[in-house]
């Protein structure tokens, strides 16, 4: 719970910040499908930056356990939701793919990292 591991964020905070990516995902993968196209961060919140501070502090209030449930429901959802996707969205690289590459598992090993470190520094 304390702030610190990447900047201002705690590992609750991270943990919070993977999942609202994962809901993202959960949004826009269904909208691509359709040949849509999902809003601009730059145009809607000002920036990635911008969404991602909104984001944290709607999420402050949560408890570790409400968002490690939080995270473990979306995960789930969003596995759900791949394992019915279209087989030719994920064999080879199409928007679809891109988005889901940048919402979760490309994103999942900086913030993976991020906490391997802040962890050896806070047992050494």
């Amino acid at each position: 719970m304390k702030p610190g591991v990447t900047g201002d964020w705690s590992v609750r905070d991270i943990l919070a910040h993977v999942s609202t990516w994962e809901e993202e995902a959960l949004t826009h993968l269904p909208l691509i499908l359709e040949g849509g196209t999902p809003p601009r961060y730059s145009v809607s919140y000002g920036g990635i930056d911008a969404f991602n501070a909104r984001m944290t502090e709607q999420k402050a209030g949560l408890s570790l356990a409400a968002v490690r449930q939080q995270l473990r429901e979306t995960h789930h959802q969003l596995i759900d939701y791949i394992q019915r996707a279209p087989e030719d969205q994920l064999g080879h690289q199409t928007r679809f793919r891109r988005r889901l590459r940048l919402d979760t598992h490309g994103h999942y090993p900086l913030h993976a990292e991020a906490i391997r470190q802040w962890r050896r520094t806070v047992v050494a």
